[in-house]
């Protein structure tokens, strides 16, 4: 195994960090204090300077205006990118927009690549993905009851979609609905581009998590498709593929949540460790001297070093031998990663006492937002169950 970072790599790495460090990071109070859709007009101007810096949609080919880069090399951006709230959207390799551009650009036609992918690519736009359902297990995907039901020429979208990131403001959603109700579990779904104006398209709300429902980019939207019309155009790919292309979508998606929640942690520690040097407890003692906020610091620089090599290694697999070859590493990190994760937003919350609960720091944003780790793309559960089913079955024992 040989996923040490190139040159390339270890370059653009460096320049991300420079741009947080020199752009990115000083924007995140205007954040914290009015939110992201009151802030938006005042953050564009990270956007552009992401593209003057060469770092615009790190994860899209060179022949679409991206930067065409490996999992690997984009696990070392997309680490540097995560330290803020703001980094990927930054560089316009938000999820979900970047899955769906992942998407648009294997199986998309140049009709649907020209009217969505494109100006997406260029940002002129923001997309969603509408798949799970309030009335239906979001770890049984192949489990939904929307529907899209051939009407002529058209097919008509019937359902009821919930936790649907970014809808709010998004000019098109990319929908999972059922085409084939008698057929294999696998084969029932099929995906739909519709445009957030097609009539019967219904907003009902941005969800309140943990109290803040957000807005714009920075929010989970409840939707209903009321006799939703689109051309047969429209249908991504082919009918039936709809969870085929979901699990493709979701592989490399995973690696980019990942390293994200890296980005996350590394942030979050290296505020712990502030805290812990200047944090006086009382004259001449500094809260660092306790052993526990030392223990503390241990434990979180040994679950994330583990949890990166783990990633990368991962990433590495996918890049070299497909995503089928990774699937064990996929779950295996996608578990590891979001523990982690909500263990260094812990102890570095802990550590800041009531100064971490509040919003000058951006550790209680992290907590509100990040908890979800643990519960989309799969839950920790599901994931832990494939992996313990391979390895009996490897060993004989039936499924």
């Amino acid at each position: 195994m040989d996923f040490a970072p190139s040159p390339r790599a270890l370059e653009l790495a460096a320049r991300t960090r420079a741009f947080m460090d020199e752009v990115v990071l000083p924007r995140e109070g205007e954040v914290m204090r009015h939110g992201f859709q009151a802030a938006l007009p005042t953050l564009l101007p990270l956007r552009d300077e992401a593209r003057r810096r060469g770092l615009w949609a790190p994860q899209v080919s060179t022949s679409l205006g991206g930067l065409g880069l490996s999992l690997v090399e984009l696990a070392f951006v997309g680490e540097a990118l995560g330290e803020s709230p703001l980094g990927h959207w930054s560089a316009n390799f938000q999820a979900p927009d970047a899955g769906n551009m992942e998407l648009l650009h294997l199986v998309g036609t140049p009709a649907q690549q020209a009217r969505f992918l494109e100006p997406l690519v260029r940002g002129e736009l923001r997309s969603c993905f509408a798949m799970t359902e309030p009335d239906r297990p979001g770890s049984n995907p192949t489990w939904m009851e929307t529907t899209a039901t051939k009407d002529g020429g058209d097919w008509v979208i019937n359902g009821h979609k919930w936790f649907t990131t970014g809808a709010d403001g998004a000019a098109f959603a990319i929908v999972m609905a059922v085409t084939r109700e008698d057929g294999k579990p696998h084969e029932r779904a099929s995906m739909f581009l519709v445009p957030m104006d097609t009539p019967g398209v219904v907003f009902v709300r941005n969800l309140p998590v943990m109290g803040e429902a957000g807005g714009d980019w920075a929010s989970h939207a409840e939707l209903r498709f009321e006799n939703v019309r689109v051309p047969a155009a429209n249908i991504l790919g082919e009918e039936g593929r709809g969870f085929a292309l979901a699990q493709e979508r979701l592989g490399p998606g995973r690696i980019h949540h990942c390293m994200r929640w890296l980005g996350i942690c590394r942030r979050a520690q290296a505020l712990l460790i502030k805290r812990a040097v200047e944090r006086p407890l009382q004259p001449f003692r500094a809260l660092g001297h306790q052993q526990v906020v030392q223990h503390w610091i241990a434990e979180n620089a040994i679950q994330i070093e583990a949890a990166r090599l783990m990633v990368l290694k991962a990433a590495w697999t996918i890049d070299g031998q497909g995503q089928k070859a990774a699937r064990d590493d996929v779950a295996m990190i996608k578990v590891l990663v979001a523990r982690t994760l909500g263990d260094v937003l812990d102890r570095a919350l802990q550590a800041h006492g009531g100064y971490g609960l509040i919003d000058d720091l951006p550790l209680a944003w992290f907590y509100r937002h990040e908890r979800a780790a643990r519960i989309y793309d799969g839950p920790d559960e599901v994931h832990l169950t494939s992996i313990a089913r391979r390895l009996l079955s490897a060993k004989g024992l039936p499924g």
